[in-house]
């Protein structure tokens, strides 16, 4: 394994993961759209096609009914909200592997990055949780062709009203179910290419922008492997009225699975597979050049 750059400083990654995230979302957000309205499409009437036959066909329908607009439908919320969730998701990750080193020098094992990236998971949650709520309700909206809120702001304020706090959080166990366990993909497959990818005598902060992007793709890709299937569930579960599903995920599990079989748990696979390379390969390329940036301003920051 190649040696990685020490020391570990959390609160740069902290700032240089907020400028990744919004990296990440300019260019992933338009097929990230496509993704909610595959995933949350209902299921058709015996004789009658359904809505979107695919990935293609969603995403033209979508162009040529609401324009490139509304390929960015919503993408307020995950802009307030990616800054701070990146940060705090990089940052995670950073004091998770802080946490692991009995000495600063100290070079961590694979299994003990998937933990550190674990850690950014579950930091990340308290933000992630209700911007995807928002998100997945705004996205949704034009395809049923009702207007019921007229923004984020709006749509957080009418959840909040309905049921309070719980409303505005509704998926939040879901969100955990996916972010956890994928977090730690995410992090580890990063650091391992990175280190597959270092020539032999250079260091892995001296990357090639192609190999970092080529790294960051392949990271969101493996990602979203095994995100999907939570991602689908908590999909429908943050968009369904209330009380649809009374006992939760296992209650959209058992529907998904009994009406539409296993293969409705990677509903958006095409979107997500599409998206995950050049989202995530910008978020990384972002956080590479914002960390080399705080290191040359704020050396000992």
């Amino acid at each position: 394994m190649a040696k990685q750059p020490q020391p570990i400083s959390p609160l740069k990654n902290f700032f240089a993961g907020g400028f990744g995230g919004v990296c990440l979302v300019f260019v992933g957000h338009p097929l990230d759209t496509i993704k909610v309205r595959l995933q949350t499409q209902p299921k058709p009437q015996p004789g009658h096609p359904p809505l979107y036959s695919g990935t293609f066909d969603c995403f033209r329908k979508t162009l040529v009914g609401e324009g490139i607009r509304g390929l960015y439908r919503g993408m307020a919320a995950p802009i307030v909200g990616v800054t701070p969730m990146f940060a705090v998701c990089f940052f995670g990750f950073g004091l998770g592997k802080r946490l692991q080193q009995t000495k600063p020098d100290d070079v961590l094992t694979y299994p003990q990055l998937f933990a550190a990236g674990m850690l950014s998971g579950v930091f990340t949650t308290a933000i992630m949780a209700p911007g995807e709520r928002i998100k997945c309700l705004l996205q949704i909206q034009a395809a049923t062709g009702e207007t019921k809120y007229s923004g984020s702001l709006d749509c957080a304020k009418q959840l909040y009203r309905e049921a309070g706090i719980r409303g505005v959080y509704k998926g939040t166990v879901l969100t955990l179910m996916r972010d956890v366990p994928a977090s730690g993909m995410y992090f580890m497959t990063y650091e391992w290419l990175k280190n597959i990818l270092t020539p032999e005598g250079k260091s892995v902060s001296d990357l090639s922008v192609p190999r970092i992007l080529f790294a960051g793709g392949l990271a969101g890709i493996f990602n979203w492997a095994v995100a999907i299937p939570p991602d689908v569930l908590k999909s429908r579960f943050q968009t369904a009225p209330a009380g649809k599903y009374p006992n939760g995920f296992r209650d959209v599990l058992r529907e998904l699975i009994r009406e539409e079989g296993v293969a409705s748990l990677y509903k958006g696979f095409t979107a997500v597979m599409i998206r995950a390379f050049p989202a995530n390969a910008a978020c990384f390329l972002g956080f590479e050049v914002a960390m080399k940036f705080l290191n040359w301003v704020a050396p000992g920051l």
